[in-house]
């Protein structure tokens, strides 16, 4: 007698219609997009904060940069299929006009990241009311050493060098190169100039009361530092630290000039931009200036028919032609934003602020045009991106780079 199989009961079958919608909904679970404020499946919305006005305007030049490269990353079918809402907003590198914009981004904007805002000072403002929130602060354009606090401020990281790294590096070579130096310093009377001046005299350790014979101080408002560089001449000074921005930096030089001072000159690397300072300055009164860099200078032609020259100089050409190309801000905003960019692309349909802070304190990353040998990597206990830097003299109407690349 031949034997049938039998029927499956009814149990079985609805524990394995229960196996395969478990199976489907942990396939679901993976195929689901996440977001947070200011991301959908068609756009990311990203602030920033820049002063396009006011005593230092020069960096503004950075935000059209980023703008222009997110220009591109749109035209080219964006991030992931998203298209990038760029909003970058004024600030006169005032900090309570910081606050005001970074309320606006977040509240009324709903941005997803604010990203680059820059200066010490204005950022400090904001540091707090961005970890409240949880919304990333991000890639701040500002070297200060208080900018890489995983452990009290989880959502606010640097992107470049920290001032006192670079304060250490200048002392490192006054130290072995000028041992009896005396050295008189110009400082901008903020975060920015306390935190340099730190590292600076941390890097001379013991000897610093010996060499450093005159300080001065100015404020980013002052119309000149005319008189403060009279006063450091007189001291006696051979060696000249300047501690300053833009604008000041460009004086200061020409001051010296006037006057007849010709110290050795260590200018800070926020201030290394030939177009904004040098040329202002004079190219005459600038020979022999030191400074530092972790970027490529455009202007060097050691860098030009390299891919990674041709590639920004044909960006700028198309998507930022009222741009200097020569001017290394425009570099720095060209990185930075490419930064973020693979940031954004790498969290793909996660785009929880939370999955982009996580993807951005695990970086292994070299970009087009930071200097050869200086990469970004963050951990999640490291949140300084960029911590080399390549020492740099004015010589004719461009930098050259000298001695090892330096740092950690």
């Amino acid at each position: 007698m031949p034997v049938f199989p039998s029927r499956p009961s009814k149990s079985f079958l609805r524990t394995g219609a229960a196996l395969l919608l478990g199976v489907a909904a942990v396939f679901a679970a993976h195929a689901q997009k996440r977001y947070d404020t200011g991301a959908t499946d068609t756009t990311i919305k990203i602030g920033h904060i820049v002063p396009y006005s006011g005593p230092v305007s020069a960096y503004g030049t950075i935000g059209k940069t980023a703008s222009a490269w997110f220009a591109k990353i749109n035209a080219e079918g964006g991030i992931n299929g998203r298209k990038v809402e760029f909003i970058s907003l004024d600030d006169a590198y005032t900090p309570s006009k910081t606050v005001e914009q970074a309320r606006k981004l977040v509240e009324q904007d709903e941005v997803l990241v604010l990203f680059g805002p820059l200066g010490t000072a204005h950022n400090m403002a904001i540091r707090r009311y961005m970890n409240a929130k949880k919304v990333p602060q991000l890639f701040v354009a500002t070297g200060a050493t208080r900018f890489g606090d995983p452990k009290d401020f989880p959502w606010t990281m640097g992107w470049q060098p920290t001032y006192q790294t670079e304060g250490l590096i200048y002392a490192e070579h006054i130290l072995k190169t000028k041992p009896d130096a005396k050295i008189a310093i110009l400082m901008q009377n903020d975060d920015f100039g306390k935190d340099f001046l730190k590292g600076f005299m941390d890097g001379l350790g013991d000897k610093a009361k010996r060499m450093v014979v005159a300080q001065s101080t100015y404020e980013v408002t002052d119309p000149t530092i005319d008189s403060q560089m009279v006063n450091l001449k007189a001291s006696g000074a051979d060696t000249f630290f300047s501690i300053t921005t833009p604008k000041f930096a460009a004086q200061a030089i020409r001051k010296a000039a006037d006057i007849g001072w010709k110290p050795t000159q260590y200018l800070s690397s926020v201030s290394v931009s030939v177009s904004a300072v040098i040329k202002p300055a004079g190219y005459e009164n600038a020979q022999g200036v030191i400074s530092a860099t972790y970027l490529r200078d455009p202007a060097d032609e050691r860098w030009k028919n390299t891919k990674e020259f041709d590639d920004y100089k044909a960006f700028m050409a198309k998507y930022y032609p009222g741009g200097d190309m020569t001017d290394s801000l425009n570099v720095l905003g060209y990185s930075s934003a490419q930064t973020l960019e693979y940031v954004l692309r790498k969290a793909g349909d996660n785009l929880t602020r939370e999955n982009i802070m996580k993807i951005s304190a695990n970086l292994q990353l070299t970009l087009p045009m930071l200097y050869p040998g200086i990469d970004v990597k963050t951990a999640a206990d490291d949140f300084y991106p960029i911590e080399r830097m390549q020492l740099l003299r004015f010589t004719g109407t461009h930098y050259e780079p000298f001695g090892p690349v330096m740092g950690r």
